[in-house]
């Protein structure tokens, strides 16, 4: 019960903290929070744990704070400004690529430590992350996309741009999340030592239901949000 108590609590501090930076510094809260959860999420995908009766990779939880970060800027603060925050992601996971695949060109001292762990970590990112670039602009984008346009409906529908706000969040979230799911980890652990077909066809069935838990679970959040912080009214 371990790994699933932490899992839970993970998406209450996570999602939290999302909340906290859109609270605390607005538009470049969310935007710094998105650069976070991504170079984090690249990282912690490369943890395989059990949970629930599923073999999963870490970072799901964080990288879906990420779809709740720009659902939370298209909703106060407009399509542009969670567009923008989308290619701020990519722009950081490219450098985080860079400058960590330099670190591996050092011969490192006689008296490191921590050479042989860096090398065992990073020399799996340039594939993880390059999936990962490829992935995170399509379905983000994809995302901001469906959420406009499920906004759109839910305006039409309800009249009031504050009502329907349930249905875009996940209306959006659930599709892109299935995109986002099934592209990184064929790209990313495809025919990768150690991973059969059969594990990766589980990875992304556990990966995508763990988003729409997630995806359900950031419903109260992005209300939160939209309770305790200012949103632009050019967003309404």
């Amino acid at each position: 019960m371990r790994n699933e108590l932490l899992l839970v609590l993970s998406v209450l501090v996570i999602f939290s903290l999302t909340v906290l930076s859109a609270k605390l510094f607005g538009e470049r809260g969310l935007v710094a929070w998105t650069c976070i959860a991504t170079l984090l999420a690249n990282i912690e995908v490369l943890l395989l744990v059990r949970a629930f009766g599923m073999e999963q990779t870490l970072g799901n939880v964080i990288f879906a704070s990420t779809f709740l970060a720009t659902d939370i800027l298209s909703e106060l603060y407009g399509k542009k400004a969670a567009a923008r925050a989308v290619y701020i992601g990519v722009f950081a996971s490219a450098a985080f690529l860079i400058i960590s695949q330099s670190w591996l060109l050092y011969t490192v001292s006689e008296n490191d430590w921590a050479g042989g762990s860096i090398a065992a970590i990073f020399s799996n990112q340039p594939r993880l992350v390059g999936a990962s670039l490829a992935v995170y602009a399509v379905s983000q984008r994809l995302d901001v996309w469906l959420y406009h346009k499920w906004w759109s409906f839910t305006e039409r529908r309800f009249g009031d741009s504050r009502r329907g706000l349930w249905l875009r969040n996940n209306g959006s979230t659930l599709v892109s999340q299935l995109v986002n799911a099934t592209l990184f980890n064929a790209a990313a652990f495809a025919g990768a030592e150690g991973y059969s077909s059969g594990m990766l066809v589980q990875i992304i069935i556990a990966t995508y239901v763990i988003y729409v838990v997630t995806s359900l679970a950031d419903t109260p959040f992005i209300y939160l949000a939209r309770k305790i912080c200012k949103p632009d009214a050019s967003a309404l």
